[in-house]
């Protein structure tokens, strides 16, 4: 798992073999290195060379045969420090990039746990009150513990708001759960029981986000997202939520 970790922050596998076997033995000429990380000695070079320019090994000078070592594992959260303030660098460049190509009118899909996670980043993105039809409480899916509870530490800071029309099993499998939403400001109320599904809708801003498939307080693997931008049809859904809130159950 560590070499998956060492490749995600620019490490090629021959680097990472002679960088742990340095990590391990201490200083060792080429040859040693060649033999011991069972690396053919050519690549060994290319590899060690590219390590001296990222500063993850040092040259020691010999009589005989130059030596080699590894530098201390903590020079690697350098590095990852140094990527993320690069990255943090240039990342309004390329929001705004981003912004700038953004049609008034589009439509994409996400999936999966990245998927909602993506859609939380959207809604805090854009910070609006968030209107659901049908929840079912599926974001509480434990496996979304830690990004929800990110999510709902940034909307409660946002003060964003949330009015939730659940499917009527909430109000008879799950008694407490609406009362103990995490969200700070919120209103709730219940569907009818026979217009409950298996499909939801929020609507935030200029965006409406539909899925289906959603079991209560579960979601599936390949949960498909259809991300819908558009002030119009935005709009429109939100005055169809009102609708519904009226004729639905406290």
């Amino acid at each position: 798992m560590h070499e998956n970790a060492l490749q995600n922050i620019g490490l090629t596998p021959n680097e990472i073999k002679i960088y742990e076997c340095l990590i391990e033995n201490g200083e060792l000429s080429v040859s040693d290195i060649s033999v011991k990380a069972q690396i053919h000695r050519r690549n060994a070079y290319d590899a060690i060379s590219r390590l001296l320019d990222k500063g993850l090994c040092f040259q020691v000078v010999s009589k005989n045969e130059n030596l080699y070592n590894a530098v201390d594992p903590a020079k690697i959260a350098e590095m990852l420090g140094e990527q993320q303030k690069r990255i943090l660098e240039i990342l309004p460049i390329l929001k705004k990039k981003y912004k700038n190509h953004l049609s008034a009118e589009e439509a994409l899909v996400y999936r999966g746990y990245e998927g909602q996670k993506n859609i939380w980043r959207d809604m805090l993105q854009v910070g609006a009150d968030v209107y659901s039809i049908g929840a079912k409480a599926q974001w509480f899916d434990e496996r979304l513990r830690p990004a929800r509870d990110k999510f709902f530490k940034e909307a409660n800071r946002k003060k964003i708001k949330h009015y939730l029309l659940f499917d009527y099993e909430v109000k008879t499998k799950l008694p407490n759960f609406a009362k103990n939403y995490p969200g700070k400001s919120y209103q709730f109320r219940y569907l009818p029981k026979e217009y409950s599904t298996n499909s939801i809708a929020n609507i935030f801003g200029d965006y409406l986000i539909t899925y289906t498939g959603i079991a209560l307080g579960k979601m599936r693997d390949n949960t498909a997202f259809f991300v819908l931008h558009s002030k119009d049809l935005a709009e429109s859904y939100r005055k169809w939520f009102w609708c519904l809130w009226k004729q639905s159950i406290l």
